[in-house]
C-alpha cells in the first residue's frame, strides 16, 4: 500500500480556517442539506489515523460532543506532556520533524494519514508531504484569523480532479499533488 497524506478542511473565501479568536462557528453560517456530510464519511473510511496539532486537538475537545474519531489520533505538540484520562487510548502525543513523525507512524502500520490543523498542514506542505487536499470553501470573508496557508520557499503544483457545489453556495475542490 502506498503512503498517502491527505487534508480535508474548510476555509473562508479569504483562506482562514478559524476567525481571529480561534472560533469556527462561522462554518455553520449556511444551511447544508440534511444528512449531507460533504464526503467526510467516505474520506474517513480511506484513512488509517489522524495527525493534528495541539490547537486543533484542544478545539475538538472544546466541542460539546462525544469524542468524534474512531481512528487513532496523534497530536503534535511540544508543550503537552500527557493527555487526559478521557483521551487515553484514543490520543497519543508526538514530537519531531514531519519526516520523523511519518517514519514512526508508518512503522506502526498507519499509511494513509489525515493531516489536520493549520500549523500542521503548513508544516507538511513546507516539506512537500501532502498528497491530496479536499478544500471546502465557505462563502464568507473573515478579514483576519488563522490562515490555512503560509509563505513557502517552493511552489507545489496540484491538479483539481473534482469540484462540487453544496447548497448552491459551498464549493468543495479535490486536489491531487502533481509529482
Amino acid at each position: 500500500m502506498a503512503y498517502k497524506n491527505k487534508v480535508f478542511i474548510a476555509c473562508s473565501l479569504d483562506g482562514f480556517i478559524a476567525d481571529k479568536d480561534g472560533k469556527v462557528d462561522w462554518l455553520h453560517s449556511l444551511p447544508v442539506p440534511e444528512n449531507e456530510d460533504m464526503g467526510y464519511k467516505k474520506f474517513m473510511s480511506e484513512i488509517d489515523a489522524l495527525v493534528m496539532g495541539r490547537v486543533t486537538f484542544e478545539t475538538v475537545c472544546s466541542f460539546d460532543v462525544p469524542w468524534p474519531y474512531e481512528k487513532p489520533v496523534f497530536v503534535l505538540s511540544n508543550s503537552l506532556t500527557k493527555v487526559s484520562d478521557e483521551h487515553k487510548g484514543k490520543v497519543q502525543l508526538l514530537k519531531g520533524s514531519c519526516s520523523e513523525i511519518l517514519h514512526s507512524l508508518h512503522a506502526k502500520g498507519h499509511q494513509r494519514l489525515y493531516i489536520d490543523g493549520g500549523k500542521t498542514i503548513q508544516r507538511f506542505l513546507k516539506e512537500d508531504l501532502i498528497d491530496e487536499m479536499i478544500l471546502t470553501t465557505i462563502p464568507i470573508v473573515l478579514g483576519d484569523g488563522f490562515p490555512l496557508f503560509s509563505p513557502m520557499n517552493q511552489k507545489l503544483e496540484f491538479a483539481c480532479t473534482k469540484s462540487r457545489i453544496y447548497a448552491e453556495a459551498i464549493v468543495q475542490n479535490h486536489f491531487i499533488r502533481k509529482r
